[in-house]
């Protein structure tokens, strides 16, 4: 599997430098994914299919703000202008729509449209129900139960119990066309070779596991977001070096994830090393079904303690941020854990063999790992180092490598199902951004697959009481010190093996203007240019 996939990337690479150079104006980005996104509205290949895909050809009712880089990004309005919640009836919000904008394919988006796109995701009988939408994008609003037409451009929608994440959730939901759907034949294969949304770019063409091409949608309703450029160009590249020799030789201009021994020599060569802290962080997701190794806290705290945090950001050239819990330190969520995520081998080993093992004797398992993707950072030597890591005090861990998107589609399935095959454990990287995203989703009981993503099949009362909480809790003040609480107890009863934060690390021509690295996992593309 890992050998084929490399090949196919390496394949690309050769077939991407054999193209001809493009004219000024157009900015060729080499991804790490395998594919193109799915361009229909709700992407696959992650977060970098919604950075690529997602926000760029469509838009949700609210947006992140994207235009700093100094400071975390928060939510703005997009395709609503406003929302509030019903002081007497905390389920119930009122959505008021943007007057006037229109999609690619001249029609008009209203209230009719948003009730249609939810359909879309959440309404099995509906004519336009897309289950490969729907498998990105409802477990995103786990709170919607119902939604209707107040006006023209008012939306009500009304969650399960009150749920102050609601606009959180939203922010992942992209609105595409109902009818350019209609022109194509109500088909969603058709409406994926010419899709239509009413974000800042509109995609112009498409071959899959080639490229996709974008140019700017003048008529856009946010005309300080109209982009500069000519043509955005997107290739899929997954393997580190092919993208790096795609952009020394001039046929791109921008690569995610430089491989980090690359980094030095891309600087002596004239090229821009852009880096920012992001919500962000890298772990294994462990299961908890039954019989898993990862049910004993003294196993978890084990493994966590075995991680040479240190030494794995020198091998990544610094671009890391040790982990010292499932947010970065100083977050505002952070709190005041009293497990430390510090390299300890020798408290690891002892751990270990109250739980009944040892080097001599060790506990074996399987961890399922991509060779690439959204987000995984350099996920094969990576994993090797934490595979030495963990044997050196008693964890013996194979690994079972897929395919990017395969992986997530074996986390939407659930650690229980026969396509995690046995393995207790995988390597994913998550956004963290908000509360929903960053931790509910994780972990809540009835948010086991598939009615949800909490993969590892965990369940704490405890737990779903703060889960609760964060839920029904309005104010941000007293809401951030039920998060505070909640991310205690993740480190506490050490969930995850938390290994990392990322830096998001980028390499670009010096031909690229104009670029401002938000930190988030989403980037603006409207502000850029090319130098001559």
């Amino acid at each position: 599997m890992l050998r084929t996939a490399l090949a196919l990337s390496l394949a690309a690479g050769v077939a991407l430098l054999a193209q001809p150079a493009l004219a000024q104006g157009t900015l060729r980005i080499a991804m790490t994914a395998s594919d193109i996104p799915l361009t229909t509205g709700q992407t696959d290949q992650g977060g970098e299919g919604m950075r690529f895909m997602g926000y760029t050809v469509y838009d949700a009712l609210i947006n992140w703000d994207l235009s700093s880089a100094d400071k975390p990004s928060d939510l703005k309005p997009g395709l609503a202008t406003a929302w509030a919640v019903d002081a007497s009836d905390k389920t119930k919000w009122t959505f008021t729509l943007r007057e006037g904008v229109k999609f690619h394919d001249g029609s008009e988006f209203s209230a009719e449209a948003v009730v249609w796109n939810l359909d879309k995701l959440l309404k099995n009988d509906s004519p336009q129900f897309d289950q490969r939408q729907a498998a990105q994008g409802r477990s995103r609003i786990p709170a919607v139960a119902a939604y209707k037409v107040i006006d023209k451009y008012k939306v009500e929608i009304t969650t399960k119990s009150p749920d102050a994440t609601l606009p959180y959730q939203l922010a992942w939901i992209m609105m595409s066309s109902p009818a350019q759907w209609e022109k194509v034949g109500k088909n969603w294969e058709a409406f994926a070779r010419t899709p239509s949304g009413t974000g800042p770019w509109q995609l112009t063409a498409f071959q899959p596991r080639e490229r996709a091409e974008l140019s700017p949608f003048k008529d856009y309703w946010d005309k300080a977001r109209v982009p500069k450029l000519d043509k955005l160009v997107l290739l899929p590249l997954p393997e580190p070096n092919a993208r790096a020799a795609a952009l020394r030789s001039g046929q791109v201009d921008w690569i995610e994830a430089p491989a980090p021994d690359l980094v030095e020599s891309l600087k002596g060569a004239g090229y821009k090393i852009v880096t920012n802290a992001y919500p962000h962080n890298w772990t294994w997701h462990l299961s908890r079904v039954e019989g898993s190794p990862w049910n004993d806290i003294r196993v978890r705290k084990a493994a966590n303690l075995a991680i040479d945090r240190a030494g794995l950001k020198e091998l990544l050239g610094g671009m890391m941020i040790p982990a010292e819990g499932f947010y970065p330190p100083g977050h505002q969520w952070f709190g005041k854990p009293s497990f430390k995520l510090s390299y300890d081998p020798a408290a690891a080993k002892k751990l270990l063999a109250e739980a009944g093992y040892s080097p001599a004797k060790p506990l074996q398992t399987r961890i399922l790992i991509s060779p690439s993707g959204s987000g995984q950072m350099q996920p094969l030597p990576m994993n090797e180092f934490v595979q030495q890591n963990l044997a050196e005090v008693g964890i013996k861990v194979d690994f079972e490598v897929v395919e990017w998107n395969t992986l997530i589609n074996i986390w939407r399935a659930g650690a229980n199902h026969d396509s995690s095959r046995k393995a207790t454990g995988m390597n994913y990287t998550y956004f963290i951004q908000d509360p929903f995203t960053g931790f509910i989703r994780h972990l809540q009981c009835d948010l086991k697959p598939p009615a949800g993503t909490n993969w590892g099949i965990y369940c704490d009362p405890e737990m779903d009481k703060l889960f609760d909480q964060i839920r029904t809790t309005f104010d941000p003040v007293e809401q951030t010190k039920i998060l505070q609480k909640t991310h205690e107890k993740y480190v506490d009863d050490a969930l995850f093996l938390m290994v990392t934060h990322d830096v998001n690390p980028r390499a670009l021509s010096a031909k690229v203007k104009g670029f401002v690295q938000a930190q988030n996992w989403f980037q603006d593309f409207s502000p850029i240019s090319m130098d001559k």
